[in-house]
């Protein structure tokens, strides 16, 4: 064994750490739910992202050595050394170990609004098969075993701890990418067109149209460029300008909020406020609970 975080993982021996943390009001964006690393030898290692639950979290798993497989969304992968299984849950995939198969890796898993917005980023451009940089396998190893050697630790410092990997994988996947000038005038073009038209429907094709790309480099470009994908980037500026409206115009109805900002109808506008704010329009305007949402500006 050499001196490398990895290294030192791997002679730690198999070992799985549940991070349970208190129940409190405050819920932290990036929260660690469990890390570990595992031999496995047996079939019964088989995972369905349909039954798993329906609270939202995310595995990231690493292979050391051996191999898996993986269904994503009717595609068939095959895991092997060196390679980063990402994935959400609840959705359409299942990994598993084969009969004789062998299938050593570690793994971190994670919940909270901010890493399922940075892991469904990174799924949507590279999707759930990563190469990762040397470095950054590193820094996942490091991760790990700060969690898994902590003992009680603070619900702050865990969700440091797990913030870290987010943002190290997330700069491993677009740290080094970059647009030129006419890619970046194109973006520029379809976030103003964006802006200026959120009373309607903005389908992922007509702003393909209009930067000039295909739809499929589009997308990829707009990720690269705003670090989500157009339609969450476009539900986002909704939910922004929904949010101003409420605070800064109290004669104009919820319904009339939800018309301006594009929703289909009041109720589903209320159904996805409410996923954002955990509280309705309605509540958000009369409790003044916009006293502690971030300046539009900042809201993605």
């Amino acid at each position: 064994m050499g001196n490398s975080v990895l290294d030192r993982l791997i002679a730690s021996g198999p070992f799985m750490k549940t991070v349970t943390l208190p129940h409190g009001r405050q819920r932290l964006h990036t929260m660690p739910t469990s890390t570990g690393y595992e031999i496995r030898t047996q079939p019964s290692y088989d995972w369905d992202g349909r039954k798993r639950g329906q609270t939202p979290f995310t595995v990231l798993q690493h292979t050391l050595d051996g191999a898996g497989n993986l269904r994503f969304e009717g595609r068939s992968y095959r895991l092997l050394p060196g390679e980063t299984l990402l994935l959400l849950v609840p959705h359409d995939h299942r990994y598993w170990l084969e009969e004789g198969g062998r299938w050593s890796f570690f793994w971190l898993s994670m919940n909270g609004e901010e890493a399922i917005r940075l892991h469904r980023a990174v799924l949507a451009n590279a999707g759930p098969v990563l190469r990762l940089k040397p470095a950054t396998i590193e820094h996942l190893a490091a991760c790990s075993l700060q969690l898994a050697e902590a003992e009680g630790v603070a619900p702050g410092r865990a969700s440091a701890i797990a913030y870290d990997a987010a943002m190290a994988l997330y700069d491993d996947v677009f740290g080094g990418q970059t647009l030129d000038g006419v890619e970046e005038s194109a973006m520029r073009r379809v976030v103003h067109h964006i802006e200026r038209n959120l009373d309607r429907p903005l389908p992922v094709a007509e702003l393909a149209r209009i930067s000039g790309f295909s739809r499929s480099h589009f997308s990829r470009l707009f990720m690269r460029a705003e670090g989500m994908p157009p339609a969450e980037f476009v539900l986002g500026r909704r939910i922004a300008r929904a949010t101003a409206l409420l605070t800064e115009t109290a004669h104009v109805s919820v319904k009339e909020v939800s018309a301006v900002c594009g929703f289909d109808n009041a109720n589903y506008f209320a159904k996805v406020f409410r996923r954002h704010f955990g509280a309705s329009p309605t509540e958000f305007r009369t409790t003044g609970m916009y006293a502690s949402v971030p300046a539009t500006k900042d809201l993605p």
